[in-house]
C-alpha cells in the first residue's frame, strides 16, 4: 500500500491517494469532523488486509465496519459484501468516498448505513437476515463516553463464526480497561504490534464460537 498527498490546485478539495492491488483509492477528509479524519489505525488495518490476503481473504464475505470514518478500510476488500457504518454527521463524506472509489470496480455495491452504537442495532441489523463473516474496526476505542455501547454492539453483531479484526491505538487508561472487559466475552489474539505508534491489531471471536477453527482450516 502506497500513499500520496494531493493538495488542491484549483478549488477546495484536497485528497489522499493510496494504491491497493494496483488500483488507486482517493480519500477526502473533513477536518471539521473528528470522525471524518483518516487515523493511523485505519492504515494499519488496511496494510494488514493487503499483506495477509492468503489467510484473511475477504472476497465474497459479508463484512461490516464500525466507525468507518473516511471509508478507507472497507474499500480494501473490493470483492467483499461491505457495510460501512458511522454516525449521521459523518455519513456524507463516507458515502462520497465509498461511491467515488467503488463505482464500476466492485462486484457488490457497498452499503453506507447510520449506526449509533447501542441504539436500535437489532432493528437495523436483525440476525435473521444479517450475519457477518468479519467485523472491521479501527480506532473506535478512546476516551469517549460510549464504550459500554460499543461493547454491546460488538457483542450483538459478532455471531458464531464471526471474526473481528480490530486495530487500536493505546492512549489512556480507558483503552486498557476496555481490552480487559472485552476479553471477558471474546477470545483475543494479537496479530500485529507497532510500538512506535502505540497501535496493536487484534483478531477476536466469541468464546463460544468456532471462528478460530474455521480460520485454521483455511
Amino acid at each position: 500500500m502506497s500513499r500520496q498527498f494531493h493538495p488542491s490546485a484549483i478549488g477546495p478539495e484536497t485528497w489522499e491517494g493510496y494504491i491497493f492491488s494496483d488500483q488507486e483509492i482517493r480519500i477526502k477528509e473533513s477536518t471539521d469532523l473528528y470522525g471524518a479524519v483518516l487515523w493511523p489505525s485505519a492504515m494499519v488495518l488496511c496494510h494488514f488486509l493487503e499483506t495477509n490476503q492468503d489467510k484473511y481473504n475477504l472476497a465474497h464475505k459479508n463484512v461490516i465496519e464500525l466507525g468507518a470514518g473516511t471509508g478507507l478500510s472497507p474499500l480494501f476488500p473490493v470483492c467483499a459484501k461491505v457495510t460501512s457504518t458511522d454516525l449521521p454527521d459523518v455519513l456524507g463524506n463516507l458515502q462520497y468516498n465509498v461511491t467515488r472509489n467503488t463505482k464500476g470496480r466492485c462486484k457488490y455495491i457497498p452499503l453506507v448505513m447510520e449506526l449509533i452504537w447501542g441504539q436500535n442495532v437489532a432493528e437495523r441489523f436483525p440476525r435473521a437476515t444479517h450475519c457477518f463473516d468479519y467485523i472491521l474496526a479501527a480506532d473506535v476505542v478512546y476516551a469517549h463516553p460510549y464504550l459500554n455501547e460499543l461493547m454491546e454492539t460488538f457483542d450483538y453483531l459478532c455471531q458464531d463464526g464471526t471474526q473481528i479484526l480490530w486495530a487500536m491505538r493505546f492512549r489512556l487508561d480507558p483503552e486498557n480497561s476496555f481490552v480487559g472487559r472485552f476479553q471477558q466475552r471474546f477470545h483475543l489474539e494479537e496479530l500485529y504490534n507497532l510500538p512506535s505508534l502505540s497501535i496493536k491489531l487484534y483478531r477476536a471471536w466469541r468464546k463460544d464460537s468456532r471462528a478460530k477453527d474455521q480460520t485454521e482450516a483455511v
